[in-house]
């Protein structure tokens, strides 16, 4: 029997709130993985040795990150308990797009401003999707939650590499743009980067559902209650977690390898300019990627719908591990646009099946307690990679070990969830008087 696609009733609203999706993603695009790491090498740290400036972008990457885990809690207890999660998620958007475009204020050479402000504004990023994530039951419903999901990641795929798209070309034609030089348009970028994602964040202001109107009117508590009723819980399913052994390994395993796919994002293109890339060439590969993700998280997850989401984790693993180890060695253009490939076909994937196997492996009516712990980790990860990575350049003064080293979060991850069993999971579950999601 054909698998009807769901039928999504308030259509309007799901758009507006896929659209964040769309409005956010040019922030992961053009400034994370693309024009800040080039900019930060040839512009606010262009007289250090490439290691140098590896390990300085590294530790941003890896402070914006540790900011997001120390204090997600907090926000998420807020996102639960509270009845203002527009308002924090448009705080954290003006304030992450605000940050942004004081980035083209910065004067060659202040790396040290240029870091401060873009790890505030990667974490301003991550804080705004805390408020979106916790939105999503409010706008469609619980069995097409994940099809909803689905198509936030589309958008965002797409709308990021329209901007990007954008903003390359105003890199390699500036005159076209009426700017003076790259300089100018990476500058410029910047600027457009923090306009496009306030613009497109602005419908998701104006689109109340129901469900939200009856929780405006309901009598709102004050925010330190919401944080002290949500970190109470958050507490407790730490504590919880301990007693499910199956997912307990499989949340180490996916710390793991998942600070290696953070880690990759982060510093590819750095990556790509300390062995002697050209900047062309760079830009062209984060280009597939992006394009080659759209169809490729929705083939991915359709392909191994026959199999397991297991198994295409770990195809995705092997992927990566491929990626790092023949990127250590690489020498040639078309190597890195076939490695830019290679990410792009399983990147989309290893995210959504990762949460579509860890869904097969939580109590029933425990799924928002237990999401929120996996979006923590989530968040955490990338802290060590970037460190790792800024560390071995630094120790060694080769630039090429620094990508080898990553090897070690898929490698571990990868043995880690070899003790992943759903069956036992499902058992463990049953022994404790509770049942899998699927068969709630």
């Amino acid at each position: 029997m054909v698998k009807q696609s769901p039928k999504i009733e308030n259509r309007g609203e799901v758009f507006v709130w896929t659209l964040y999706d769309w409005a956010v993603s040019a922030f992961t695009t053009t400034v994370m993985a693309g024009f800040f790491p080039l900019f930060f090498k040839d512009f606010y740290d262009p007289s250090e040795a490439a290691t140098v400036s590896t390990a300085r972008l590294g530790g941003a990457n890896s402070v914006a990150a540790l900011l997001m885990g120390l204090v997600a809690p907090v926000l998420g207890a807020i996102a639960d308990k509270g009845r203002s999660k527009k308002r924090f998620l448009f705080f954290f958007c003006l304030l992450g797009a605000a940050l942004t475009a004081s980035l083209a204020l910065v004067n060659e050479g202040d790396w040290l401003l240029a870091a401060a402000l873009y790890a505030l504004a990667a974490f301003a990023q991550s804080a705004s999707f805390i408020f979106y994530d916790a939105l999503l039951p409010s706008i469609t419903k619980r069995q097409n939650v994940d099809y909803v999901s689905a198509l936030g990641y589309a958008f965002g795929y797409l709308g990021g590499g329209v901007v990007f798209a954008v903003n390359v070309w105003m890199y390699l034609q500036p005159a076209f743009f009426g700017l003076a030089d790259q300089v100018a348009a990476v500058k410029a970028s910047f600027i457009m980067v923090a306009a496009w994602w306030v613009l497109f964040a602005l419908p998701l202001a104006f689109v109340e559902t129901k469900r939200q109107a009856e929780e405006t009117a309901t009598e709102k508590k004050p925010i330190s209650t919401s944080v002290k009723e949500g970190l109470r819980e958050f507490a407790g399913t730490v504590r919880h977690v301990k007693h499910y052994k199956t997912l307990f390994l499989f949340l180490a395993a996916f710390l793991l390898y998942n600070d290696g796919v953070s880690t990759t994002i982060k510093m590819a293109v750095d990556y790509g300019m300390a062995i002697g890339f050209a900047t062309q060439d760079l830009i062209i590969a984060l280009l597939l990627v992006q394009f080659v993700g759209v169809p490729a998280t929705f083939a991915y997850g359709k392909l191994f719908s026959y199999f397991s989401p297991k198994s295409g984790i770990y195809t995705a693993i092997a992927v990566y591990l491929l990626a790092v180890v023949w990127g250590a060695w690489m020498d040639s253009s078309w190597e890195f646009y076939g490695l830019a490939v290679l990410i792009g076909l399983v990147q989309g994937g290893i995210q959504s099946l990762s949460r579509s196997f860890y869904a097969r492996l939580i109590p029933a009516q425990k799924e928002a307690e237990f999401f929120g712990l996996y979006n923590l980790l989530g968040r955490f990860s990338g802290i060590v990679g970037p460190l790792l990575m800024g560390a071995l350049g630094l120790a060694t003064g080769e630039s090429r070990w620094t990508l080898a080293g990553i090897a070690v979060f898929f490698v571990a991850g990868g043995a880690l969830l070899l003790a992943v069993q759903e069956e036992k999971a499902v058992e463990e579950l049953h022994a404790r008087g509770e049942r899998p999601v699927h068969e709630a």
